[in-house]
């Protein structure tokens, strides 16, 4: 069996026991990384998830913490370098979003989405980057939203289009202090069918469809592909960008 082009590196993917994340970590193992998955609700799919790595030969631990609290993180990160010894990856991916327009949700639903979607993956981030420094490599790659670049269809939900636009810019703030070991680069999704929007009218959906040049939905393993590059040595002269992988949707 050929080498994988992650052999040999140690990945955490937050928000890893389901859709994008789960697609990243197996995407991740298939590529020869050891996989921390992390989860905040959803035991039995994370453990799903560490045995279909396993069954195929690669390795991952399962380890469950809010990736909005500070001391749920230091646990992530210490329970990766005990298991693995190092960390080479972080893929901010936790995310939660409010479907309801702004005259309708509340301050815990703001709250909420920022600390979960912004404040974890500063934390997280925070809390891997000397572990990167002292190994004088690293890469952090934040899974953001084409919601957060402005294009009006997709700013339906003020919340969540909020902690995505504020990740973009923590996207290219990292980058800029973190370089030269380590960068720090953003996927920002268009219309990905996962759980997250499940229960969307109809009607939206027909209009964003009409809307993406390439006619479809994404998958949450576009998305890995995605990635994966920017994980992998191909992408080691990128940094601070927002690769927007949406079908097309919201050119400019």
């Amino acid at each position: 069996m050929s080498e994988g082009v992650l052999e040999g590196r140690v990945a955490i993917v937050t928000g890893a026991s389901r859709g994008i994340g789960r697609a990243v970590a197996e995407r991740f193992s298939a590529q020869g990384a050891k996989v921390a998955v992390n989860w905040v609700r959803g035991d039995r799919e994370a453990r799903d998830v560490v045995e279909g790595i396993k069954n195929h030969g690669g390795d991952a631990l399962s380890v469950q913490g809010d990736v909005s609290r500070s001391a749920d993180v230091r646990k992530l990160v210490r329970a990766t370098v005990d298991a693995f010894g190092r960390v080479d990856i972080l893929v901010n991916n936790a995310g939660v979003m409010v479907s309801r327009s702004v005259m309708d949700t509340t301050e815990e639903d703001w709250d909420r989405t920022i600390d979960v979607n912004l404040k974890g993956a500063y934390l997280c981030s925070k809390e891997v980057v000397p572990i990167m420094l002292e190994q004088k490599t690293g890469k952090i790659i934040n899974m953001s939203s084409n919601s957060g670049l402005y294009h009006p269809s997709a700013m339906r939900f003020t919340e969540y289009v909020v902690s995505k636009a504020g990740m973009n810019g923590l996207t290219k703030a990292m980058a800029l202090a973190l370089g030269p070991h380590i960068t720090v680069n953003a996927i920002c999704p268009g219309w990905i069918k996962t759980e997250m929007i499940e229960g969307t009218d109809p009607e939206v959906e027909r209009r964003i469809l009409a809307e993406t040049a390439l006619g479809r939905w994404g998958t949450p393993d576009e998305i890995a592909g995605a990635a994966l590059f920017l994980a992998s040595k191909d992408a080691d002269f990128i940094t601070g960008e927002l690769l927007i992988v949406a079908g097309g949707r919201g050119m400019h």
